[in-house]
C-alpha cells in the first residue's frame, strides 16, 4: 500500500466513525458525539502527520484537508490546505467540493458556489451538484426574480444529483429539501409537500440511507407539519432530538405545535370565548347574501360556469368537497401564535365550530370576529392527534378545513382576488 493511499485510507475510517455512529454506538453515547468525533479526529490528524514527508505534496494537504473537515464548524486551516489542493491540482474534484463545503461553513455562500461551480467544470458529480442546489437556495437576492430562478434551479441541480445515483440517501434528502423551499415560494399547493415527503421517504430508504440524519427527520417533520399530519411532524422531531440531543430548534418546535394544538381545540370548544349573547347575535346574522358572488349557485373557473351548493360542516366529507360552498362566521383568529396558515376559528349555522387554516394569504388580509366567510370547494380535514411525552398524554380532537388558494374565499360578500394571496407565482416546469 502506497503512502497516499495508507493516508486516504486514515481518513476514510474516521468518515466511517462519524457516518455509522449510531449503528456502532446507540442512541445513548449520541449526546456524546461531538467530542468523540473531534477526538477521532485528533487522533487521525496525528497519524497523518508521520506520513508527510513520504506522501505527495498534494494528496496529504487533501487528506488533511478531509480530516478537518469532518466536523461541523468552520477551520481557517482547513480553508487554507483545501485551497492549495486547488491550485496546485486544479482537476481533483474532491478538493473543490471539500473547499466549497469548507467556505459554506464559513457562511460565504458565494465563494462556496463558484466552487461546486469549479467541480462540475472537471467532473459531472452528485457531490457537487446536490451541493450547489444547497447553495443556490441560501443566495442573496440580487434582483427582482432572483429567489424564484434560484430555488427553480436548485431543484434541477438536486434532481441531475438524483439521476447520477439513484440509491444515494443524501441526494434524494435535498431534492426533498428543494421542493420544500418550491412550496414556500410560490403556491403553498400540498401536492408540492407531497413531493418533498416522496424523496424525504426515498432517503431514508435507499441503499446509502440518511435514516440517521437528524436533519432529515426535522426537515421532513416541517412538511408534515404544514401537510397538517400533525402526529407525524411530533414524531419527526422527537426522532430529531433523540438523534442530536443538544439542537435547541427540535424541541422548540414541538412546543410550539402543543401550543397551536392546544389553543385551537381550546378555542373550539370554548367557541372562540365570545359570549352566548355575541354568538346567539352571529348565528341570527346569517343569510342567503353572505355567498357575495356565490349566490347565484356557480362561478366561473377557466371560463366555464361550475355549479356550487351550499352547505354546512356536518354534511362535508373527508378530503375534497367539489361544487359545494360552506358559509360561516368568525369566532377569533389565531395570528398571535401563526401566519402560515393564518388560522381562524368559525361557526356555520348549524352551531357546529371548527378550525380554517388558511395558506397563501396576504399577512393585510386577515379575518377578525364577526366576518362572514363563504369558501367555495372546501377541504375537510379530520384531526385525531396522540401525543406521550415525559409521562404526559395528550389528545386533540377536532375539524378544520383547508385554504389553499384564498381566491376561493368569499369576506363580508366580497370574493378574494391575487391582491389578498402572498405567494410568488413562478414557472412549476423544475417539478415535472
Amino acid at each position: 500500500m502506497s503512502c497516499e493511499q495508507e493516508a486516504e485510507l486514515l481518513v476514510d475510517k474516521l468518515y466511517d466513525f462519524k457516518d455509522n455512529f449510531l449503528s456502532n454506538f446507540g442512541l445513548e453515547k449520541m449526546v456524546g458525539k461531538t467530542e468523540m468525533l473531534e477526538s477521532e479526529a485528533n487522533k487521525t490528524i496525528e497519524l497523518l502527520k508521520e506520513l508527510e514527508s513520504k506522501c505527495s505534496k498534494t494528496i496529504y494537504l487533501l487528506q488533511f484537508g478531509r480530516a478537518l473537515n469532518v466536523v461541523s464548524n468552520y477551520s481557517a486551516d482547513c480553508e487554507e490546505y483545501l485551497s492549495k489542493v486547488v491550485k496546485r491540482d486544479p482537476t481533483i474534484v474532491m478538493g473543490w467540493n471539500m473547499l466549497g463545503e469548507t467556505f459554506w461553513k464559513k457562511g460565504d455562500g458565494l465563494a462556496a458556489k463558484n466552487c461546486f461551480e469549479g467541480a462540475l467544470k472537471r467532473e459531472r458529480n452528485k457531490v457537487s451538484l446536490r451541493s450547489l442546489s444547497m447553495v443556490l437556495r441560501q443566495l442573496k437576492d440580487e434582483k427582482v426574480g432572483d429567489r424564484e430562478k434560484n430555488v427553480l434551479d436548485s431543484v434541477t441541480c438536486a434532481k441531475d444529483a438524483v439521476q447520477l445515483d439513484m440509491n444515494d440517501g443524501m441526494s434524494w434528502y435535498i431534492l426533498g429539501n428543494a421542493y420544500l423551499s418550491v412550496f414556500f415560494m410560490s403556491e403553498q399547493n400540498s401536492k408540492i409537500l407531497n413531493l418533498a415527503l416522496s424523496c424525504y421517504g426515498k432517503s431514508e430508504s435507499a441503499t446509502k440511507s440518511t435514516k440517521d440524519d437528524p436533519d432529515l427527520h426535522f426537515n421532513r417533520a416541517q412538511a408534515y407539519k404544514y401537510k397538517e399530519a400533525y402526529d407525524s411532524a411530533l414524531n419527526g422531531w422527537k426522532t430529531a432530538c433523540s438523534l442530536e440531543p443538544g439542537w435547541n430548534e427540535p424541541p422548540q418546535k414541538i412546543d410550539e405545535l402543543i401550543k397551536y394544538l392546544d389553543k385551537t381545540i381550546s378555542l373550539i370548544d370554548l367557541k372562540g370565548k365570545l359570549k352566548n349573547r355575541r354568538i346567539h347575535n352571529l348565528l341570527k346574522s346569517f343569510c342567503s347574501s353572505d355567498l357575495g358572488p356565490y349566490l347565484d349557485g356557480y362561478y366561473i373557473s377557466k371560463g366555464e360556469k361550475v355549479g356550487l351548493i351550499p352547505t354546512v360542516m356536518s354534511d362535508l366529507q373527508e378530503g375534497s368537497n367539489n361544487g359545494k360552498v360552506i358559509v360561516m362566521k368568525v369566532l377569533c383568529n389565531m395570528a398571535d401564535l401563526t401566519l402560515v396558515p393564518f388560522t381562524f376559528i368559525a361557526i356555520d349555522k348549524s352551531s357546529d365550530t371548527f378550525a380554517v387554516t388558511v395558506y397563501n394569504l396576504n399577512q393585510n388580509s386577515g379575518v377578525i370576529i364577526g366576518d362572514s366567510v363563504a369558501i367555495a370547494n372546501p377541504m375537510l380535514m379530520l384531526h385525531d392527534v396522540e401525543w406521550k411525552d415525559d409521562e404526559v398524554l395528550k389528545h386533540w380532537k377536532f375539524k378544520s378545513i383547508r385554504v389553499s388558494n384564498p381566491v376561493e374565499m368569499v369576506v363580508n360578500k366580497r370574493k378574494l382576488t391575487t391582491d389578498h394571496c402572498a405567494f410568488t407565482r413562478a414557472s412549476m416546469s423544475a417539478t415535472t
